[in-house]
């Protein structure tokens, strides 16, 4: 590329020869001139590095020194030299780049000497017109002023000759300062190609000192790797007669040694043959072994076996016999319990539901003991709390299976016994699904009436029934009848005038009942009118107290004997935290009611529990009402409705201790509502009127049906039954 520049340069030398003297082109050529000879001769001399360095890897590939102690010397130096290589390669670069920016200077000083020349050409030809002009006047001047005649016109035209010729002179003077001024850029822009040449021979001077440092640098390294090597070769040839003369002396060492052991072997050849024979008596034990591993193995996996089924039939007998234990003491606790009179108290846990929402808070918190169903554990605060009550009703228990366990004391209610189930427990708890159910599966109340008139039915040969319903609800401390025309109108609890100290209401209304279509049309109006309202714990909350009384009248038509029986079926409004609940207003005023009315149940339990001499019944309107059945003379049943959920705890854990409270109270033996009446004769076992009449509804007192018999009547309707035993006998 250089030598191109040059014939380039050589050609146009002519053309712009007063340019270059003045810009002084020739320094720039020289210099250009100079760093490509430089150029060259650093080129070769680097080939002549690069062809010592391949000799010298082919010598050192030759003779190949793997012990030598210097090679990682002579690696770093070879690692030296790849660096130089770098830096070398780096320089032919940088020249490469030099190259380019000569020739891209030399190609901008081509097209300003072109233009240069453009403009000269310009300038020749606008002297040649100027001069040319200039003739033509002077010649014009001439003429004129041989006529003298119009010289006054003549100078005239002289003057306007002139001052065209002056404005032409002065569009050429203007030009050419143009062109003085281009000549002067150029100047500039060749001063600063002067600069930049100048830097590139700085950088050109400093590359070449690097490269004869990193060449005294390679020949220093060069010399001292043939010193080592010789060193090295030395080191070796020391080493190889040391070696020799050691090994020398260790083959004598172990020629002795191998006397000695030849001596030791003919020595030991008995004690080897013992070895020998002991070796294979081993080796023999061994190959039976496994075979007598397995015998063994066997041996113990069958006694083992045997135990493990030994102690499995044991813990069978042991868990039989638990179990009927277990029975038995449930057996003799419910015996004690209708003794004593306590109120039975069985716990049922409802499932987890979509209502009460997800993660931490919906939980489960209650378990179940496996072996006594009886026991639950509740979870509160990270600490484990027991409950025992009498019967406890998982979450997957069925309304079936929880009528099994109540129905015993429903057929107690036709016997003549006064029957009493309420339901208690925090809102949303599942008390309503107890007691009444859903009409796919029905609750406590309507199986309840089914199994009376299946009872009825299966004494229809010897007695004679009546079964009456009536429905009431305690809603804001108001007695409302549910079943009656208008529910509105409040009643009032009185004593019955009878003097038998049981309480009734006034204008209750009661239905006579008679098959399970009677049920559902006396359920289903009571049911419109319950109240119920939705708060933030429950979609349908009862905010009332609701009764379902069924009285039963039987007579014995062979013995005249008459029973009355009453089964009190109450679902309890919830308790619940205002603060949960959202509740505002008419809301807020039924919480409040609720919770006075349950808190008044809480001491009626309390002052029962501990032997009070006064029970304060009278304080609400639901003590009150549950007065017969708390106060000893009914066979008392609460089932208490507990949720499982984490956020439900604090509620779980006070229903659960008021079940224990009301599980320790003792209200004495239960007696029978039963009664002789006078004999009767063939036409006269019919059952009163009032008793099994088709009236819809009555609103006579409970007991007040009949008058008392007189004592005379009991004394010969006693001896006319012995007489007729008697005789039948």
């Amino acid at each position: 590329q250089v030598e191109t520049l040059k014939e380039k340069l050589l050609e146009q030398a002519q053309e712009i020869s007063r340019l270059r003297s003045e810009l002084g082109g020739t320094d720039a050529e020289k210099h250009r001139d100079l760093l490509a000879a430089e150029n060259e001769r650093l080129r070769q001399e680097m080939k002549a590095c690069e062809g010592e360095l391949r000799e010298l890897r082919r010598q050192q590939q030759q003779a190949p020194c793997r012990d030598c102690p210097h090679l990682q010397e002579n690696t770093g130096l070879q690692e030296q030299l790849s660096q130089l290589q770098r830096e070398a390669e780096e320089t032919r670069a940088k020249l490469v780049e030099l190259d380019l920016e000569v020739q891209q200077k030399t190609n901008r000083l081509a097209e300003v000497e072109l233009r240069l020349k453009d403009s000269l050409a310009e300038r020749a030809e606008e002297e040649e017109r100027l001069s040319r002009r200039l003739r033509d006047s002077q010649e014009t001047i001439a003429s004129l002023k041989s006529q003298p005649q119009q010289i006054k016109y003549i100078i005239k035209t002289v003057e306007v000759e002139s001052a065209k010729a002056k404005q032409a002179l002065c569009e050429t003077q203007s030009r050419n300062q143009y062109l003085q001024e281009q000549v002067g850029m150029q100047k500039q822009v060749l001063k600063e190609m002067e600069q930049q040449l100048q830097s590139s021979q700085k950088t050109e001077a400093q590359l070449r000192a690097q490269i004869m440092m990193y060449e005294a640098e390679l020949e220093r390294a060069h010399g001292q790797m043939l010193e080592e090597m010789q060193a090295m070769e030395e080191e070796k040839n020391r080493a190889i007669e040391e070696a020799f003369s050691r090994a020398q002396v260790e083959m004598k060492a172990v020629h002795e040694n191998l006397a000695g052991v030849r001596t030791n072997l003919l020595t030991l050849q008995p004690a080897l043959r013992t070895l020998t024979h002991d070796y294979n008596s081993l080796k023999r034990q061994v190959r039976d072994f496994p075979l007598l591993l397995q015998e063994t193995l066997r041996s113990a996996r069958a006694e083992i076996s045997q135990a493990i089924e030994e102690v499995h039939s044991t813990n069978r007998e042991l868990l039989r016999k638990y179990r009927r234990e277990l029975q038995l003491r449930k057996k003799c606790h419910n015996e004690l319990v209708r003794l004593k009179g306590n109120i039975r108290v069985f716990g049922r846990v409802r499932p987890i539901t979509k209502e009460d929402g997800e993660g931490p808070e919906a939980a489960n918190a209650v378990t179940f003991d496996a072996d006594d169903d009886a026991v639950l554990h509740l979870l509160h605060k990270g600490k484990q709390v027991s409950f025992e009550l009498d019967k406890v009703f998982p979450p997957q228990a069925s309304q079936e299976e929880v009528f099994q366990e109540v129905q015993a004391l429903v057929t107690s209610c036709i016997d003549g016994y006064n029957v009493c189930i309420f339901a208690y427990g925090q809102t949303g708890a599942g008390k309503t699904y107890t007691m009444e159910g859903t009409a796919a599966n029905p609750g406590i109340n309507q199986r309840a009436l089914q199994l009376l008139f299946s009872e009825v039915r299966g004494k229809a040969a010897d007695w004679d029934y009546a079964i009456t319903v009536s429905a009431a609800e305690i809603y804001n401390e108001a007695l409302r009848d549910l079943l009656g025309k208008e529910p509105q109108e409040k009643l009032e609890i009185k004593l019955c005038p009878d003097g038998s100290g049981q309480l009734y209401v006034p204008g209750l209304t009661e239905f006579r009942v008679q098959s399970v279509e009677d049920i559902n049309k006396v359920f289903e109006f009571g049911h419109v009118k319950r109240v119920t309202e939705c708060t933030n714990l429950n979609e349908h909350s009862s905010r009332s107290h609701a009764l379902l009384i069924v009285t039963v009248h039987g007579l014995d038509r062979s013995t005249g004997l008459r029973t009355t029986g009453k089964l009190n079926l109450v679902d309890l409004a919830g308790s619940e935290r205002v603060g949960r609940s959202g509740a505002e207003g008419s809301r807020l005023r039924e919480a409040q009611h609720i919770n006075k009315s349950l808190s008044a149940l809480g001491d009626v339990i309390y002052a029962l529990r501990s032997r009070q001499g006064h029970v304060p019944f009278r304080n609400s309107k639901l003590t009150y009402l549950l007065q017969d059945s708390l106060s000893g003379d009914s066979k008392t049943l609460m089932m208490v409705q507990v949720s499982p959920a984490e956020k439900n705890t604090s509620e779980t854990l006070c229903s659960l201790k008021f079940a224990e409270r009301v599980r320790s109270v003792e209200l004495g033996p239960v007696s029978r509502k039963a009664e002789l009446g006078s004999w009767p004769s063939q036409e006269h076992l019919e059952v009163p009127k009032m008793l099994l009449g088709d009236s819809p509804g009555s609103a006579a007192p409970p007991g007040r049906g009949h008058a008392s018999p007189s004592p005379g009547h009991l004394s010969s309707r006693s001896a006319s039954i012995r007489r007729k035993l008697h005789t039948s006998g």
